[in-house]
Parts: structure tokens; C-alpha cells; sequence
């Protein structure tokens, strides 16, 4: 196994995890969470 073949491993993978952390923000699971989360620095004391 050579350098190349390690940084297309390293790219693979980095490439999934984003995959992975875009599909898990636009799930219709989290949206709720997430308006909560978009509004707290509106909310008062």
C-alpha cells in the first residue's frame, strides 16, 4: 500500500462523512430541532 493509495482512502472517506453529515442535517427528523435552534437568539430572558 503507497502514499496514493492512502490519500484515495483519506478522500473516500472524508467524501462519505460529508454525505453523511449533509444527509443528517436535512433530515425531516432534526427540521423541529433546528427551527428551535434558528430562533434562540430572538428569544427574551
Amino acid at each position: 500500500m503507497d502514499i496514493n493509495t492512502l490519500r484515495i482512502i483519506a478522500t473516500v472517506a472524508s467524501f462519505i462523512v460529508f454525505i453523511g453529515i449533509v444527509v443528517w442535517a436535512w433530515s425531516r427528523r432534526r427540521d423541529a430541532d433546528f427551527k428551535e435552534a434558528a430562533n434562540l437568539p430572538f428569544e427574551q430572558d
